[in-house]
């Protein structure tokens, strides 16, 4: 995955917010890379709406 592409949340780990937990499922695009976790990969991913939120690499799945 890289900044620019079109991703769709296929799940959602983090139990701390229930507005991002409704994004299961909507696309959205990478805008920037982030480390988590100190050693986790993850992507910060903006949505139509404009909201924005971090996911972790494993969360997401590439759109054609």
């Amino acid at each position: 995955m890289q900044v620019g592409q079109k991703v769709r949340v296929r799940s959602f780990k983090d139990g701390s917010g229930k507005a991002i937990a409704n994004k299961v499922g909507e696309i959205g695009v990478i805008k920037e890379e982030k480390i988590l976790d100190g050693s986790k990969w993850g992507f910060v991913v903006k949505f139509p709406d404009s909201t924005k939120s971090w996911f972790f690499a494993d969360e997401l799945e590439s759109v054609v």
